[in-house]
C-alpha cells in the first residue's frame, strides 16, 4: 500500500493488539482485496473520508442501513431529540408502535413485528418461532446464503465464509448443523428432493430473495414462488430473509415488488437509519406464538431501543415520500442512479471487452469480474468456478486512488444512497472506465 494510507497502517497495527484480526467483523480484515484495511473517520452524504484524509464516494454505506447517505439531517435530528431524552430505557417506547406501524404499511404481507438488535439474532429467533409453530426441527438454507452467525446458520454460508475462504466455522458443534439442510441457490429441483425425502420434518425454509452474500445473484424465474409453494404443500414456513433488500429494492421490499407471500420476514439494516437493528414479522397467527404472547421464548434488553427507533421511523419516512409524492421520493432517485451505475458498468465491459456480469434492482447492485465472456452466475457453486476475484482486488484498490470505495469483496452486494448524485454516477464510471482500460 501507498503512503495514502500511512494512518490507516498504523491504526490497524495497534488494533491488532486488542482486537482479534484487528476488526469487530471478517470482511473488514480486507481479506478479499488484500492490504491493510481503510479507517474511516467521518462521513456526510455520499462521501467518506479517511484517516489520512482521503476522500470517496460511498458504494458500501454501512453495508446498506444508510440510504439517505451519511449523516442525514433529518436522521441525525431525530436520533439528537431522542438521546436528549434519554438512549434506553429498557421498557417500552411509542417509537416501537410508530415504527412497527411504518413497517407493516410498507410491507402489507407483514401483521406483526418483534424488534431485535441484529440480523443475526432476527434470523436465529424467526428459525425458532417455525420449529415451535410447527413442532419440527429440520430447516433448509441455500448453498452461499449467509443468515447471521447463528450456530445453525454456520452451514455452506456466504460471503465471510467466501472471502476468507474457510468452510463451516469450528466451534459449530455438529448436533448444531444435525438439522440445517442445504441445496444450491436457485435449483428448485434440489430443494424438491429434499422435501420428497424430509418434508414431513422440515420446520421451514429461509431464502435470500437476492443472493447477495455471494455476490449479486437474481433469482430465476418462479424460483421463489416455488420454494413457498413446496413449502406449504409440505406444512413448512417459508422465511424471506430480507435483512438486506428490505426497503432496498423497493418500498416494499423484494416481496412487494415481486408479490411474494412469505410466512415469516426478517429485516434489518435500513429499519434501523445506520444503527443496530433487526426485526422478524409475518402472519398474525404466527408471531402470537412469541412471549409474552405465546410460549416461545425470546427477549433482548436493548430491543427496541429508542435511539434505533427514532433513526428508522426518520430514514423509512423520508426515503419513501410518507409525507410527500413518491414518484419523486428519495427511493425513487437513489433507484434511477443505481440503474444508471449498473448500465453503465454493463456498457463499459462491453466496450472494452471485460467479462462482468452486471445486476441491478431498486438502490442495490453488484458486479462480477468473469474469467471468461458467456458465463453467468447462477449460484454458489458457479460463483466459486466462474469468478475472479483477484481481478477484483486490483480493480478494488485503483477505485480507491481515484476515490470510489467499493465493498472490499467479489462477493458482496454494492448500495447507492439518495445522496449520490448523477454528476457522483459518472464520475464513478468514468473511473471504471479509466481503471479497466489499463
Amino acid at each position: 500500500m501507498s503512503e495514502r494510507y500511512t494512518r490507516s497502517q498504523e491504526l490497524f497495527a495497534a488494533a491488532q493488539q486488542v482486537i482479534p484480526g484487528g476488526v469487530n467483523s471478517p470482511v473488514r480484515a480486507f481479506r478479499g482485496v488484500g492490504g491493510t484495511p481503510i479507517f474511516f473517520a467521518s462521513g456526510s452524504g455520499p462521501w467518506l473520508t479517511d484517516v489520512d484524509g482521503n476522500r470517496y464516494l460511498d458504494y458500501v454505506l454501512s453495508w446498506g442501513p444508510l440510504l439517505l447517505g451519511h449523516a442525514h439531517p433529518v436522521v441525525v435530528k431525530a436520533i439528537a431529540m431522542q438521546a436528549a431524552h434519554g438512549t434506553s430505557f429498557g421498557a417500552p417506547t411509542k417509537q416501537e408502535t410508530e415504527l412497527a406501524e411504518e413497517v407493516i404499511k410498507l410491507m402489507p404481507g407483514i401483521e406483526q413485528i418483534r424488534f431485535v438488535n441484529s440480523g443475526t439474532e432476527a434470523t436465529m429467533s424467526a428459525l425458532r418461532l417455525a420449529r415451535a409453530y410447527t413442532g419440527r426441527e429440520k430447516i433448509l438454507k441455500f448453498t452461499g446464503c449467509y443468515h447471521g452467525h447463528a450456530d445453525m446458520l454456520l452451514v455452506q454460508a456466504g460471503s465471510g465464509v467466501v472471502t476468507l475462504g474457510l468452510p463451516d466455522s469450528p466451534g459449530v458443534t455438529a448436533g448444531a448443523a444435525a438439522n440445517t439442510l442445504t441445496a444450491e441457490y436457485n435449483d428448485l429441483e434440489a430443494a424438491t428432493a429434499i422435501f420428497r425425502e424430509q418434508g414431513n420434518e422440515i420446520a421451514a425454509i429461509i431464502v435470500e430473495p437476492i443472493a447477495a452474500n455471494m455476490g449479486f445473484v437474481l433469482p430465476e424465474p418462479g424460483y421463489l414462488e416455488g420454494l413457498i409453494e413446496l413449502a406449504h404443500s409440505y406444512g413448512a414456513l417459508l422465511i424471506l430473509d430480507e435483512v438486506m433488500t428490505g426497503f432496498r429494492v423497493a418500498p416494499g421490499g423484494a416481496q412487494g415488488l415481486w408479490g411474494l407471500k412469505p410466512d415469516l420476514t426478517c429485516l434489518g439494516k435500513v429499519i434501523g437509519g445506520g444503527l443496530p437493528v433487526g426485526a422478524y414479522a409475518g402472519r398474525r397467527e404466527i408471531m402470537q406464538h412469541v412471549a409474552p404472547a405465546g410460549p416461545m421464548y425470546q427477549a433482548g434488553t436493548l430491543s427496541g431501543n429508542p435511539l434505533a427507533m427514532a433513526a428508522g421511523l426518520a430514514t423509512l419516512q423520508t426515503a419513501f415520500g410518507t409525507h410527500g409524492d413518491a414518484q419523486a421520493s428519495p427511493f425513487a432517485q437513489a433507484e434511477a442512479r443505481a440503474r444508471a451505475l449498473a448500465e453503465g458498468m454493463r456498457k463499459i465491459g462491453e466496450e472494452l471487452d471485460v467479462p462482468l456480469q452486471v445486476g441491478q434492482v431498486g438502490t442495490m447492485f453488484g458486479f462480477y469480474f468473469l474469467k471468461e465472456s458467456g458465463l453467468h452466475v447462477r449460484s454458489y457453486a458457479e460463483a466459486k468456478q466462474m469468478v475472479d476475484p483477484s481481478r477484483y482486488a486490483s480493480f478494488f484498490w485503483a477505485m480507491c486512488e481515484r476515490g470510489v470505495y467499493l465493498a472490499p469483496s467479489q462477493f458482496e452486494a454494492g448500495f447507492i444512497s439518495a445522496a449520490h448524485t448523477d454528476k457522483d454516477v459518472a464520475r464513478t464510471l468514468d473511473a471504471a472506465r479509466e481503471v479497466l482500460k489499463g
